[in-house]
């Protein structure tokens, strides 16, 4: 089955399942999944009975789209992402954002955990995304095109939307919330990165690192979705920090930054909303 079929069937086992048409969708990192709990709840769909639909194997990550109303707003979230480093082919990786994107879906707003390469960011911090590093990963649109999309050849210039950011900010500023930009680059994982690689990230321009992300904005660019993206850090890069890193201590930070991080994406889910 070619990767067009598959997406094809999932979108049939979908609309054979759920009725109701999203305007955004929202990928929720680790720590963030309670925020689809707080929504007015419409359906609910896990991956597993999906026809193909890969399932995601992360420790604290349900594996469900929640389908309902975030403050008025007609809202689809994966409560739960796929990874590359679960062992699935970067098609099956953002195989579930054209599906969000085939349900209706304008805007993407992805959110994720990342670990700091700025040493001026600290554990807690949250990160606008102004743009993006993915040359360490293979490319979604390696393969045959999906014409019914986008194009072979999308533009990458503006990747995250300049007016979905500007609502961002000015939504963070609104809340009291402080708000930090910078690049995020997206590496395989599962492993940390040693010193040497947190150092070239930061030579490369990065400002923050993680797993995931990445790919999902350039699936979601090549469909003609519009994308904003926060990220919260959980911790510092290694050799930033004398700490060993574990995923225990990015689930506490993300933890413990999740009321102010859900805050900010409702409010800025509305005026995104209010924008359109």
């Amino acid at each position: 089955m070619t990767p067009q079929e598959k997406l094809r069937k999932c979108y049939e086992c979908f609309k054979n399942k759920i009725d109701f048409v999203p305007e955004v969708a929202l990928i929720l990192g680790s720590g963030l999944g309670a925020l689809a709990d707080e929504i007015d709840i419409r359906a609910v769909l896990d991956y597993k009975d999906i026809d193909g639909f890969p399932q995601s194997t992360v420790l604290g990550h349900k594996g469900r789209f929640v389908f309902g109303y975030m403050d008025g707003v007609p809202v689809v979230i994966m409560q739960g992402r796929v990874h590359y480093y679960e062992g699935y082919p970067m098609q099956d990786v953002v195989l579930p954002t054209r599906l969000m994107k085939l349900m209706g879906a304008k805007v993407l707003f992805l959110t994720n955990a990342s670990g700091s390469c700025n040493p001026e960011f600290t554990a807690g911090d949250f990160m606008l995304i102004t743009d993006q590093i993915m040359n360490f990963v293979p490319s979604p649109l390696i393969g045959a095109n999906f014409e019914e999309l986008g194009t072979r050849f999308p533009d990458m210039h503006e990747i995250y939307d300049k007016d979905l950011r500007e609502i961002v900010i000015k939504t963070a500023k609104d809340l009291d919330i402080a708000l930090k930009q910078g690049v995020y680059i997206q590496l395989t994982g599962p492993n940390f990165e040693t010193p040497a690689e947190v150092r070239m990230c930061r030579m490369l321009g990065g400002d923050a690192v993680g797993m995931s992300t990445a790919c999902e904005a350039v699936a979601a660019n090549h469909a003609g979705m519009k994308i904003v993206g926060i990220s919260c850090v959980c911790n510092l890069g290694c050799g930033l920090t004398d700490n060993p890193l574990t995923h225990d201590e990015v689930m506490e930070a993300s933890n413990k930054a999740a009321p102010l991080f859900k805050k900010l994406i409702r409010g800025s889910v509305v005026n995104i909303h209010n924008a359109l």
